[in-house]
């Protein structure tokens, strides 16, 4: 999600596994392109050396909530120190708004489809949706 207009940027659907969430992060901002440097924002979940190092590698800032509970966080005071960290900690909670959308209008809570090929179509095509929706409304607020 860009966090201006709050539109899906990229979509992925993938197997459920216990890193299967950080690794896609990691892949779709290593594709992201544009001059200036990208920003990832994210919950504490993705609070890891791994996650964080390869989105670091990938030339990207991560904007990870920080994980302090009994233990160091990543995320150090040379990315919390600025302000775009805190847009970034605001602007996350949009991106549940667009999974609430996604499961409620979009029919995305109980798949009609099986196998990872036609769900990543429709999940992709939910996306592309959404954001038709999302621009029709911004374009009447201004």
């Amino acid at each position: 999600m860009e966090n201006r207009g709050g539109l899906v940027v990229q979509a992925q659907a993938t197997t459920a596994t216990g890193t299967a969430e950080a690794a896609t992060a990691t892949t779709l901002a290593e594709v992201l392109g544009g001059a200036r440097r990208k920003t990832v924002g994210a919950d504490k979940a993705y609070d890891t050396r791994a996650f964080v190092a390869a989105i670091r590698e990938a030339n990207v800032t991560p904007h990870v909530a920080q994980n302090t509970s009994r233990r160091t966080s990543t995320i150090d005071n040379r990315t919390t120190r600025h302000p775009g960290y805190a847009i970034s900690q605001r602007a996350r909670k949009r991106v549940e708004e667009i999974f609430g959308w996604l499961k409620t209008v979009g029919l995305m809570r109980k798949l009609r489809h099986r196998g990872l090929d036609r769900v990543d179509w429709m999940f992709v095509f939910v996306c592309a949706v959404y954001n038709l929706v999302r621009i029709r409304n911004l374009t009447e607020a201004a």
